[in-house]
């Protein structure tokens, strides 16, 4: 496959595809009425979907009201999707989950479709029971709206916005590619996304909730495939507090609607263009996932951990998550101090096999130990060069030849205060 060129679509999101709106709306959800608390995204007619959802044992209704509504495989048709904001309806026994389907087939009722072609997902506080009151007015009113001609980037702002919890500010991108198959010639493609999570992150499949939008023809169970490989390169590779929520959920719908009238099949699985697919998609969720770690919970600084020369993927993995994950690591960073010490702890803890004698590690491009030994640098400069929005942590284990990187945040006074108060 030739490399793709991406097109960013300017203020682009969930809502810049074919096929496809997405809007957000105050439902009631929030005791403030200026602050939007549920999304509505709507596929023209059914279409292709795939999922992935946390591994949490304590798993919230909207979840597995959700994996049922694709299969129970992670697959299958759908037409809308509904998220509240304020309250996860998790851990709410047979009356959460009797909610979370009778708010898809409220959905179902507005939109025309069957309930099983609804899925739902929730964010919020943990064991409160969710009122479905609020959904019966703003499901028709958000419905009637999205059904008006406007400006669709502005409605999937919205829709953005309507999904944040702790977050500051909505995460949302899109881009464009033309194909180079000869089957899909002249086709232009469009991958759009939003994203909400900035607290209660380590996702072990997804994000807290994340929405994808396509209009390539991809079939359900491609689609799947594609957007697990996708996970696994970007949210998964996300962390904030080393916390999995209860309801992380990414969902992702095909339209088809850029192939359609142009007599062009379906992707294959061995197609170029199902490869081009996959690395667009990629593209979408590690921008996303980048966005929720600069927006952790009292975040000042988005942090890059790249591990190189791990034995395996496995000791690759492990290794850049104990780094990102560690509080001296992260409190050392907002303090802006090039503690590589910290670094080395975390690397020796994580169970990754290698020797110390091999090890190497940079902060911010700046050598500060080689082959296991301290390297003198100027600590001037490495207060400098923390000044930088992103802090770049790199370490080669000498152990073999995997790599990964992991993105977080560091830890400020600001994030003990923002879950302090969580529930006030």
């Amino acid at each position: 496959m030739t490399e793709l060129t991406f097109n960013t679509i300017e203020g682009g999101g969930v809502a810049s595809v074919c096929g496809f709106k997405a809007g957000g709306i105050h439902a009631g959800f929030r005791d403030d009425p200026n602050r939007l608390d549920m999304a509505l995204v709507e596929a023209d007619e059914l279409c292709p979907a795939a999922g992935v959802f946390t591994q949490n044992v304590f798993c919230a209704a909207p979840v597995i009201v959700s994996r049922e509504h694709l299969d129970g495989c992670g697959f299958g048709l759908a037409r809308a999707m509904v998220i509240n904001s304020g309250i996860a309806n998790a851990a709410t026994g047979t009356v959460g989950l009797e909610r979370a389907r009778a708010t898809a087939a409220l959905v179902a009722d507005v939109v025309g479709c069957a309930e099983e072609d609804v899925l739902v997902a929730s964010t919020g506080v943990i064991g409160q029971q969710l009122d479905i009151t609020p959904f019966k007015t703003g499901v028709p009113a958000l419905h009637a709206e999205l059904q008006k001609t406007g400006a669709a980037d502005e409605s999937g702002h919205r829709a953005a916005r309507a999904i944040m919890t702790t977050d500051t500010v909505p995460k949302e991108y899109a881009v464009s590619y033309t194909s180079a198959d000869p089957s899909f010639a002249g086709c232009t493609f469009t991958v759009g996304g939003m994203a909400k999570g900035s607290g209660m992150i380590m996702p072990n499949m997804a994000t807290m909730i994340s929405v994808l939008t396509t209009d390539a023809p991809v079939p359900a169970n491609l689609l799947h495939e594609a957007l697990t490989e996708a996970v696994n390169c970007s949210f998964n590779k996300v962390t904030v507090d080393g916390d999995t929520s209860t309801n992380d959920t990414c969902v992702a719908f095909a339209s088809g609607k850029a192939a359609e009238g142009k007599d062009k099949a379906a992707f294959t699985k061995e197609s170029v263009a199902f490869a081009e697919f996959k690395a667009t998609l990629c593209e979408v969720t590690q921008h996303l996932a980048r966005a929720m770690a600069r927006d952790g919970e009292g975040a000042t600084k988005l942090v890059t951990v790249v591990v190189r020369g791990a034995a395996n993927d496995a000791d690759a993995d492990v290794a850049a998550r104990t780094v990102a994950n560690s509080p001296l690591v992260k409190t050392a960073l907002y303090g802006h101090d090039a503690n590589w010490g910290r670094i080395a702890g975390a690397l020796g803890r994580s169970g990754a096999q290698f020797k110390q004698e091999n090890v190497d590690i940079d902060i911010m491009g700046m050598p500060v130990l080689r082959a296991g030994l301290p390297v003198p640098f100027d600590e001037e400069e490495a207060l400098r060069r923390f000044e930088a929005s992103e802090i770049v942590l790199e370490a080669d284990l000498g152990a073999g030849s995997a790599e990964t990187t992991m993105w977080t945040c560091d830890f400020s006074h600001e994030y003990v205060s923002i879950n302090g108060d969580y529930r006030s």
